[in-house]
């Protein structure tokens, strides 16, 4: 049934007889009104298919008309209660025919609030549908006039612009109008970038200093007004002359941004959804009229059936068919119920307000022109119930449609959100938030939802969005200065290999050096053709490992054992020690059946030790908890040799004392014969490598090689490396037990990098740049950011949100915000130590290829270390770094399998193969 017709000519308003009567009257209106009534079903389809829309606009799926544009307005973070500072707003778009100037100061001070200044200006028609840059002249020539009435001083302004129609945005401060809407239709503007047209605008007609920091819509405005009480809105919602919705979408699934931590603002503009016909099933003969009559026929569906511009037409058009019908007002049409605009949001609100409304219903109708009798006002009640139900059920789908895809990316069974909430439908309407509340809880009963109205979210929430950007602006420029000493650049770690070259060749020729460059007594690298059964000890802890390894043209077959030493024993007598050793020694062998048999044997000791030959080193001092008297300054190969002794009817042949850097290089050599490098990256780190016999001063004979274990965690003890330490270096380096010593490992390895970050986090938390400026007793705990942190915070796998559960399963409250910038920390602490330690294979590979006289030199660099092979960036940026520094060097890295064990076993099998053939 068309609700125009005959109405549309204008007849003179006379009684009509022959009217239906009340029984009548009212199962016409109720027939009339069923159309308004949507199901849940329908409300379930509209909820499914606005989410299927979201999704594919986010991933970039062609469509050729979008009924969602999800698009990224670059707001990156919402407040967190301490911006302050004063802000000017220009608000155009979000009233309808009317441009607002507000002057909004933020104290950062919770609970304390100032009022904004603000001053409303009327847009001429002319100005609505002219050319685009009469509208900006005007809007700057209001601004003028505000700032004229205010004490300005000559004060940079900052400005947020606050334009409520769709726009694709490109940044914060960049912004282009894709159509617009609310009766606007200025030429020359569809296209451009609106922030461009406004500064131009300010430059022509505005002496003060204006910086537009960023463009924003109302929507945006309405979720970054509320005050951060519980937690900060992360959903805006407006109803006002139009409607549109706003979340927090993590920046990964923002396929146009090419961002993968982090979240950003969408604005969704679901005011097009349902103009592909989506909305067919729950469209009226009544939307069909009014889209018919409106400025942009098709388009904006949704919203001409929620918006507040629209609410009070739907509601005419509905009356005026009913007076046709003769069910209202006796049959008479008069001109109030013909015009466009006739009756307004406002007045449907207030008829409809369940206290005053039916009582104020005659008072409204007869204001409008119309007379009414006794029966009508309880039917036009009905009428704006119907209408505006609809609304905020058709209002709430789509609401529990961004919930639902909340829930889905944050990966959360039940889903803890606040949403603000703003626009007159909302601060008119009587009943309009609890029917859309009602409506959410039915749709997504796994979302706990709170609606908080916003505080002026068009001026409050866009001068909020400034001061964000600005605080933002601010940190970041504290958290550079900050992160700038870790960021090396290529001169400063060519200078770093220049210094170790220079200490390498001091250290050679036995002068002071901050490397000490100690002989292993190690003269070859595996050839392959190494075979036999050998026995390897690994002592480096509280656990000991006794192994079997044999050594085959198939391979290398490890058998091993763990042994236990408890304290007692660790803290008694040396010969209680190595007693304990054989003791167990003997327990392997006679579980693997070699009782009797007399196989060589590596030693692989890893405590501080000075090595006189292949099989002699002399203890320097205990480490890692062990205090076994009458050891040190003794060769402990003869220790070993003496409890063999003392237990009968054991045979062991001690081949070789080992460093764990030099069978981690003999591990890899038995897979890659070009394998002359030893790297540790772990706990601690050390290099060792292949050396002409003739450059090592303190060993006899001139030809040959021999595996030098650099010790290279002393490098820059000698302060050296000073110009690169940082203020953190020089406190974790005090607090450690060994302050002014091991100062290269201090910047690399994993015992040291987690302090290092530990501490400027410290030192950003009382710039009040992370935490919000709160200094946690945790943070405050010496070793609580372990390294293995690093590793999992920078891994790429991971989601930002689980960058944050592992902070705060370390007690650290954070916001996004505060989790990109510790990650930001992480990758620079990181990053400076996987290129020193770069610059260092530099030095040695380009020292090897220097000694043999080559122009290119192809090598292999065995590697092990926690920290090398667990943290997902650490081995590339070492890697690239060499590149850079030894660009003549082939460089490849092959990770080590048990370099303890395995590679003092092949130490042992070289020192045999060299015997057998007379070498040694």
């Amino acid at each position: 049934m068309d609700p125009t017709g005959p109405i549309g000519e204008g007849a003179p308003c006379y009684p009509r007889e022959g009217l239906p009567c009340p029984s009548d009257s009212s199962e016409l209106v109720q027939k009339c009104l069923q159309q308004f009534k949507v199901t849940g079903a329908q409300l379930r389809q509209i909820q499914a298919r606005l989410l299927g829309s979201m999704e594919r606009e986010l991933s970039g799926q062609a469509s050729p008309a979008p009924t969602v544009r999800m698009l990224p307005t670059y707001v990156g973070s919402t407040p967190h209660g301490t911006e302050q500072g004063d802000f000017v707003v220009l608000e155009l778009g979000a009233t309808g025919a009317s441009l607002r100037v507000l002057w909004v100061t933020l104290t950062g001070i919770k609970g304390h609030r100032m009022e904004p200044r603000s001053k409303e200006f009327v847009i001429p028609q002319e100005v609505m549908l002219g050319p685009g840059q009469q509208l900006f002249d005007f809007a700057a020539r209001c601004l003028s006039e505000f700032l004229d009435a205010l004490p300005v001083s000559n004060q940079s302004l900052q400005l947020g612009f606050n334009f409520s129609f769709p726009c694709h945005q490109t940044g914060l401060d960049r912004s282009s109008l894709i159509s617009w809407t609310k009766g606007f239709r200025c030429s020359g503007v569809e296209g451009q970038d609106v922030v461009q047209l406004l500064r131009e605008a300010i430059e022509r007609q505005v002496a003060y200093s204006i910086n537009v920091v960023a463009v924003v819509n109302d929507t945006v405005g309405t979720m970054m007004g509320c005050e951060p009480e519980a937690g900060p809105c992360e959903v805006g919602l407006v109803v006002d002359t139009g409607t549109n919705a706003c979340y927090m979408e993590e920046a990964r699934h923002v396929v146009v941004l090419d961002e993968d931590r982090g979240r950003v603002c969408v604005s969704i503009e679901w005011g097009s959804f349902g103009d592909d016909g989506a909305l067919g099933p729950v469209l009226t003969t009544f939307d069909n009229a009014l889209d018919q009559e409106s400025l942009n026929p098709g388009a904006q569906r949704f919203e001409k059936m929620i918006g507040g511009l629209y609410l009070g037409e739907l509601v005419r058009l509905v009356l005026a068919h009913l007076a046709q019908l003769g069910v209202l007002f006796g049959g008479c049409t008069p001109p109030a119920l013909l015009k466009r605009g006739g009756i307004l949001l406002d007045h449907v609100a207030e008829m409809e307000d369940p206290l005053a409304g039916a009582a104020r219903v005659p008072a409204i109708l007869q204001n409008l022109g119309l007379s009414p009798r006794a029966s009508d006002a309880k039917l036009v009640q009905h009428v704006c119930a119907a209408v505006c139900t609809r609304a905020a059920r058709l209002c709430a789908a789509a609401l529990a449609a961004v919930l639902n895809r909340l829930q889905h990316s944050r990966e959360q069974q039940t889903l803890q959100i606040a949403v603000a909430t703003g626009g007159r439908v909302f601060e008119q309407h009587p009943r309009f938030l609890s029917i859309l509340q009602e409506t959410v809880k039915l749709l997504a009963p796994e979302c706990d939802v709170s609606f908080t109205p916003s505080v002026d979210g068009g001026g409050r929430g866009v001068a909020m969005v400034t001061a964000v950007a600005a605080r933002l602006a601010a940190h970041r420029r504290l958290l550079e200065e900050t992160l700038k000493p870790f960021r090396l650049n290529l001169e400063q770690l060519a200078a770093v290999q220049a210094q170790m070259r220079e200490a390498m060749a001091k250290g050679l020729r036995g002068e002071v050096s901050s490397l000490r460059m100690l002989p292993t007594y190690v003269r070859a690298t595996p050839d392959g053709s190494e075979r036999g059964d050998f026995m390897a000890l690994d002592l480096g802890g509280t656990n000991f490992r006794v192994l079997l390894v044999r050594v085959a043209t198939g391979g290398v077959q490890i058998t091993n054992q763990v042994y236990s030493i408890p304290e007692c024993v660790a803290q008694g007598s040396g010969q209680q020690l190595f007693d304990h050793i054989v003791d167990c020694i003997v327990d392997f062998q006679r579980k693997q059946g070699l009782s009797g048999q007399s196989l060589p044997l590596g030693f692989t000791f890893s405590f501080p030790c000075r090595q006189l030959g292949l099989d002699q080193g002399i203890l320097l001092n205990w480490t890692k908890g062990f205090n076994a008297s009458d050891c040190e300054g003794q060769d402990v190969v003869h220790l070993l040799r003496e409890a063999i002794g003392r237990r009968q009817a054991v045979e062991l042949n001690v081949v070789a004392i080992v460093n764990d850097t030099v069978g981690t290089m003999m591990s890899c050599g038995y897979e890659d014969p070009r394998c002359e490098v030893g790297l540790i990256v772990g706990t601690g780190t050390n290099a060792c490598y292949m050396e002409e016999l003739r450059n090592v001063a303190g060993v006899a004979g001139d030809s040959g090689r021999m595996c030098i274990n650099m010790e290279w965690g002393a490098f820059g003890d000698d302060g050296s490396l000073g110009m690169l330490s940082t203020c953190f270096d020089a406190s974790v380096d005090q607090a450690s037990i060994n302050p002014g010593k091991q100062r290269f490992e201090k910047m690399i390895s994993g015992m040291y990098l987690g302090e290092i970050v530990r501490h400027i986090l410290l030192h950003l938390t009382s710039l009040g740049v992370l935490f919000r400026g709160q200094q946690t007793q945790r943070l405050q705990t010496r070793d609580i950011f372990k390294t293995k942190f690093l590793s999992e915070i920078e891994s790429d796998s991971l989601a930002l949100r689980q960058v944050r559960a592992i902070l705060e399963d370390l007690g650290l409250p954070l916001t996004t915000d505060d989790a990109l910038m510790v990650l930001e920390v992480c990758q620079a602490v990181s990053q400076r130590a996987a290129q020193l330690c770069g610059a260092g294979v530099a030095a040695v590979v380009e020292k090897i290829r220097e000694n043999r006289g080559l122009e290119e030199l192809t090598i292999s660099v065995g590697v092990d270390g926690t920290l090398y092979k667990l943290h997902p960036h650490f081995s590339g940026l070492v890697a690239a770094t060499v590149r850079e520094l030894a660009p003549r060097c082939t460089v490849t890295f092959l990770q080590s399998e048990d370099g303890s064990g395995k590679g003092a076993a092949l130490v042992t099998a070289v020192a045999c193969r060299l015997a057998h053939l007379g070498q040694v």
